[in-house]
């Protein structure tokens, strides 16, 4: 029989897959054998140890999240801003950042990392990071409107109010993706993978729009 052609990088996906089904801490070095079909001890070609295996897995997950985005690199050139209202505007994005985190494997790679912030730092800083861009983007849309007199905010005004508006939508986001990985994991006769290409939740959704409507009418009195 041939031996199969097992990466670094494999393992650490089945990793995060296995630990997205049991959670991380409930997660073996056979569980994830057995997910990939090899012997647990091949594992050992790889990595010392389950140890070395997490350190690696938070490093592909913070070096993936680097990637991502609140504002798509195109956005600014676009004219949204003259054809739709901050209200529009931001849950036009909301929405996109919400359906990112419904991929694979951004999917496992939220609920590993937020699930660890908790207990690990370097989790907590690739949390942390990810708010930081949030609080980014959300800073650089709010300063256009206030340029365009749109929005009548003081420069203190306009930090704390980036703060304040991007840690309720990463909260909100936080909810939403930790309940649809509770959906994937309660319907276990559709396998992993195959649920998470299910619509987004609209409905979830309506009311995340309208909890970001409150906030920014709040913010902009």
């Amino acid at each position: 029989m041939a031996s199969k052609n097992i990466s670094r990088e494999k393992i650490i996906s089945a990793f995060l897959f296995c630990a997205f089904d049991k959670n991380v801490g409930g997660t073996s070095l056979q569980d994830i054998a057995a997910y990939l079909g090899i012997k647990k001890a091949s594992l050992y070609n790889h990595f010392a140890g389950r140890e070395e295996m997490y350190k690696a897995t938070l490093e592909y997950c913070r070096d993936y999240c680097e990637k991502l985005t609140f504002i798509p690199e195109n956005f600014m050139k676009l004219d949204l801003f003259q054809k739709k209202s901050l209200s529009e505007v931001f849950n036009t994005l909301i929405k996109r950042y919400i359906q990112i985190y419904e991929t694979e494997p951004v999917f496992q790679i939220f609920t590993f990392v937020h699930s660890e912030k908790y207990f690990n730092s370097s989790a907590a800083e690739i949390a942390e990071r990810e708010l930081q861009k949030l609080e980014y983007g959300v800073s650089q849309i709010l300063l256009i409107y206030c340029n365009d007199k749109k929005a009548g905010l003081s420069p203190i005004e306009l930090a704390a109010a980036v703060k304040w508006y991007s840690s309720a939508i990463f909260c909100q986001i936080d909810n939403y993706i930790m309940k649809k990985k509770e959906i994937v994991r309660q319907n276990p006769e559709c396998g992993v993978g195959s649920l998470f290409a299910l619509p987004t939740d609209d409905e979830a959704l309506e009311k995340i729009y309208f909890l970001s409507d409150q906030y920014l009418t709040a913010l902009l009195k």
